[in-house]
């Protein structure tokens, strides 16, 4: 059996993957430093596949620590997620991202050079292209100046990825991903922001529960049908499911470059008062929300060409955006108490 280890493996992704690689036959060791999760998700991990995977809790900064945890165990890959990943956020405190995003991968691709580790999944994301000149975005769009420092750190990464790659033995694949939403259909795991949630849908779950009072949507004036964003909103289990494609990409030898980068989205746009509206129809609740000011950092309309995924990987997204939200809105229910 092929061990992988996953960073940041008890986060929203990094869960639902870590669920995919278990039930595609891989040992699974999860380091996360549990800044933005909860121990917790272990049982639900368990609970879904039979399996509670190996864990530690290990701050990638440390760089001792991490050194000793690889001194002590060996696997055949890595899924490195663990990452602070809140555009807001990093528009207020930019060099806690630069620190945490960046100081973890550079001693990670130390101990994976130290270790002759040379299959690396890195966690990228659309933010990389900024706001596109033409939609829908292919891999080879200009990677513009980042309009967020979480966004910067993912082109930075990036970038360190690709000179490792070609400076040694290091094979990796960046997956830049658009939008993910929902919950394994279980209920068991789920999108479980610490605070405020940053992203859309757990707060419309959360407002729909009468965990938050309104919904506040971030401009209603850009150049769209609707006036609100546009994003392409993958289900979570889609996106858990491309990691493993991807990973055994490497495993295989099928890669046809040391460093690849693929789109990993459906390839359609959605407005955030589509979602909204979505929501209401999926779970027959009525939204509390509010057209507010725009946020710093938000780009207008940005939504994935996966021609290159859907050919290369052999991957395709297959769950819809009312199936996404349905989860969302049962794995809600289920840490509510709610019926």
């Amino acid at each position: 059996m092929k061990k992988v280890l996953v960073t940041g493996g008890l986060g929203y992704i990094g869960s639902h993957t870590v669920v995919s690689l278990q039930h595609a036959g891989y040992e699974v060791l999860v380091v996360d430093d549990l800044s933005n999760a909860e121990l917790s998700v272990l049982d639900g991990i368990e609970a879904i596949t039979g399996v509670k995977p190996d864990f530690q809790k290990l701050d990638l900064r440390v760089k001792a620590d991490l050194e000793d945890y690889f001194k002590w165990n060996s696997f055949d890959g890595i899924i490195h997620f663990a990452a602070s990943k809140a555009v807001a956020e990093s528009v207020e405190n930019p060099l806690l991202y630069y620190e945490n995003n960046l100081h973890s991968l550079v001693y990670l691709l130390q101990q994976c050079n130290k270790h002759s580790l040379s299959n690396f999944i890195f966690s990228s994301s659309c933010t990389v292209y900024g706001e596109p000149d033409e939609l829908p975005i292919t891999e080879d769009a200009p990677v513009k100046n980042a309009l967020s420092p979480y966004g910067n750190t993912k082109q930075i990464s990036e970038e360190i990825i690709f000179d490792t790659c070609a400076a040694g033995d290091l094979r990796s694949i960046s997956l830049r991903y658009f939008n993910p939403i929902g919950a394994h259909d279980s209920a068991e795991i789920g999108e479980l922001p610490k605070g405020t949630p940053q992203n859309l849908v757990p707060f419309i779950t959360q407002t729909a529960a009468g965990i938050r009072k309104e919904l506040s949507v971030f401009g209603n004036d850009y150049p769209t049908p609707d006036g609100s964003c546009i994003r392409d909103y993958i289900h979570v289990m889609d996106l858990a499911e491309a990691h493993v494609v991807a990973l055994e990409r490497l495993m295989n030898n099928q890669n046809e470059e040391s460093y690849e980068v693929f789109n990993l989205g459906t390839g359609k746009g959605s407005s955030v008062l589509e979602v909204v509206k979505a929501f209401e129809n999926v779970t027959g609740k009525e939204l509390n929300y509010k057209l507010v000011d725009r946020r710093p950092g938000d780009v207008t309309a940005v939504y994935a060409d996966i021609r290159k995924a859907n050919e290369k990987l052999g991957w395709t997204a297959k769950r819809s955006m009312d199936e996404a939200l349905a989860s969302a809105w049962q794995w809600e229910k289920k840490i509510r108490g709610l019926s």
